[in-house]
């Protein structure tokens, strides 16, 4: 499997969500291909929050399917069998196919291998920053340690699984430019090298889709930039599948393959970034006008 083969990674199939009386989203579906970064875009409120929640297994849905896939694409010919069977997934020698809306969000992380970054970010900040990218690969150590005491032995299997975990982290610290501070309280790097480490944690799970959650909040011009090469790096060299949400449209422009509009919880949108840039609907919905004034408004505003 290539990294960028057209395949699909994630479904989202008439996601709904509903809080009460208040629609959140309404009846959303679209499609994360592999090794390519999806934007989810829209005015504040418009539900992309929620949107992220339900994948990463935060809320169950209303109404609607989101289904992920890892491995040979085939696997996405056993979803309508493993819907009805009220199973969670089906798990093959060549990949695995889950339904992440009846996972827990524990569950979608270790098993879906789905990881999230947050818009504010949640370090421990008292831990280093190697302790970090450790503590992101604590399941595999686990079960490497039997679950008991053979960690506090040392013996051959745990120490190779430390070995290893140690080796990773070095190597994400190492292309995120912290390998320096690797021994320094999380909680003293500045507010960029943050937002770094915590991507950098995140890749430490080995995920198959990297959601993340406003990246470049907070982010000064210049580190927003290498902050957009970075994930691009990220993109192509080891076929990560990225979905943001972003406000910093000069990121998502830059380094969106495929972008989604959303509107009051209903897409409005979905396309590459330079159809989305130019659709009127789009314009409208940031704007705060409707579809018939956005000629006017754009004279006015000189867009």
């Amino acid at each position: 499997m290539t990294a960028r083969d057209g395949s699909t990674v994630l479904r989202v199939d008439h996601l709904t969500m509903r809080f009460g009386g208040l629609l959140a989203v309404d009846d959303l579906s679209f499609e994360v291909k592999r090794g390519t970064i999806t934007a989810l875009i829209g005015p504040n409120g418009a539900g992309k929050t929620t949107v992220f929640n339900c994948i990463t297994g935060f809320y169950r849905p209303t109404e609607g399917r989101v289904a992920i896939a890892r491995g040979d694409s085939s696997l996405w010919q056993a979803l309508e069998a493993l819907t009805d069977s009220g199973q969670r997934g089906v798990v093959r020698p060549h990949g695995a196919l889950f339904l992440l809306e009846r996972m827990p969000d524990y569950l979608v992380a270790q098993q879906a291998r789905v990881a999230r970054t947050f818009q504010n970010i949640r370090l421990f900040a008292g831990m280093t920053v190697l302790e970090n990218l450790l503590v992101a690969q604590h399941n595999p150590l686990m079960l490497a340690s039997g679950y008991t005491v053979l960690g506090l032995l040392g013996l051959p299997p745990y120490a190779s699984a430390e070995r290893a975990a140690l080796d990773k982290a070095r190597n994400w610290l190492e292309r995120f430019g912290l390998l320096d501070r690797a021994d320094d309280p999380a909680g003293e790097l500045p507010y960029g090298a943050q937002r770094r480490l915590e991507i950098a944690r995140a890749m430490c799970t080995d995920p198959v889709l990297l959601c993340l959650d406003e990246p470049a909040a907070g982010l000064n011009p210049r580190e927003s930039a290498e902050l957009n090469e970075l994930l691009l790096v990220i993109r192509d060299e080891c076929a990560i599948s990225m979905l943001l949400i972003e406000h910093d449209m000069s990121v998502v422009m830059n380094i969106s393959d495929h972008v989604v509009v959303l509107d009051y919880g209903v897409k409005i949108a979905n396309g590459t970034p330079d159809a989305v840039r130019n659709d009127p609907k789009v314009i409208g919905a940031y704007l705060g006008v409707a579809d018939e004034e956005v000629a006017r408004v754009e004279a006015e505003v000189g867009l």
